[in-house]
């Protein structure tokens, strides 16, 4: 599996305040990250997987929302959780 509990304690240890808040917006859009480049990933090799494909969609969608609700709330934390995770070429 791509994505073990160990990985994603160390993606909200990162990116939220601590290992245990899961539910921090910064830590969310960080884990809907590292799913979307997975999912991106395996697009390029199967071309044809319609429902991965609209998993991929999906999970943009929520990481949008959840940056456009930070970008209400606060929006430096929106300029540095953009910053880190380079989500702006």
């Amino acid at each position: 599996m791509y994505l073990t509990s160990e990985k994603k304690q160390e993606i909200f240890a990162k990116h939220g305040e601590k290992a245990t808040n899961t539910g921090s917006a910064e830590g969310q859009i960080a884990l809907f990250t590292f799913r979307i480049a997975h999912l991106t990933e395996h697009l390029k090799v199967n071309r044809k997987d319609f429902s991965t494909q609209h998993a991929l969609i999906k999970l943009v969608g929520k990481r949008r929302s959840l940056l456009d609700y930070l970008k209400r709330k606060d929006i430096e934390r929106y300029r540095a959780i953009i910053k880190e995770l380079n989500l702006r070429k």
